[in-house]
């Protein structure tokens, strides 16, 4: 059933918000419907942040370094121990000495020198030991994360993840050293497609 304007009397449809003959308007429009102001409520920019993930770079990742110093120590054990045995011992003891105390050094060196931190809203990277810097990736800035593992890395678990994203200060970034490398890689990606999930349900919630 129609109804009819109030100014110039033009017949309108009940559901009509302005008449079509003078413009007049007829009824308060409804922003917001009650379920839109709920969900713009709960999907808030402002909701506190998840640590998801926290890590640094793994000593297992120098399970190759090891192996060589290893490898190193015994060759020159048995290439000094020719001629004779206690100088063969020797030298296999100092090379033992150098050359592990020398990988451990440079693996606490980039455990210590390195921390990563994944929230449901960031990528935050800190790198520096005497002198650190601090680095924020928003999660929704990320387009893409791969991983990438040598053959002795895949039997142990641990590679390199690359970010890819259109912050311009890191559009591509390397972790080097990761633990569970592809449970982590999967941590970002899920945590890209959330915030963007969120983020889009709060826009079209407005």
């Amino acid at each position: 059933m129609n109804t009819s304007c109030p100014v110039c009397g033009a017949a309108v449809l009940p559901a009509a918000a302005y008449c079509h003959q003078c413009g007049q308007a007829l009824a308060a429009p409804r922003l917001l419907t009650e379920p839109a102001v709920e969900a713009l409520a709960s999907v808030s920019p402002d909701d506190a942040e998840q640590v998801l993930w926290e890590g640094s770079y793994s000593p297992k990742a120098m399970l190759g370094g090891w192996m060589g110093a290893a490898v190193l120590t015994v060759v020159v054990a048995a290439v000094g121990g020719r001629s004779d045995l206690q100088r063969g011992l020797f030298l296999g003891l100092l090379t033992a000495v150098l050359c592990f105390g020398a990988t451990g050094l440079y693996a606490m060196y980039r455990r210590l020198s390195t921390h990563y931190r994944l929230t449901s809203q960031r990528f935050v990277h800190q790198q520096g030991l005497f002198r650190r810097t601090t680095d924020r990736i928003e999660v929704i800035d990320v387009d893409d994360v791969a991983y990438s593992q040598g053959l002795l890395q895949r039997m142990i678990g641990v590679g390199t993840i690359k970010i890819m994203s259109s912050d311009t200060s890191h559009a591509e970034l390397y972790l080097e050293g990761i633990d569970r490398v592809a449970h982590v890689a999967q941590l970002i990606d899920d945590a890209r497609r959330a915030e963007r999930r969120r983020r889009g349900l709060f826009i079209e919630s407005i």
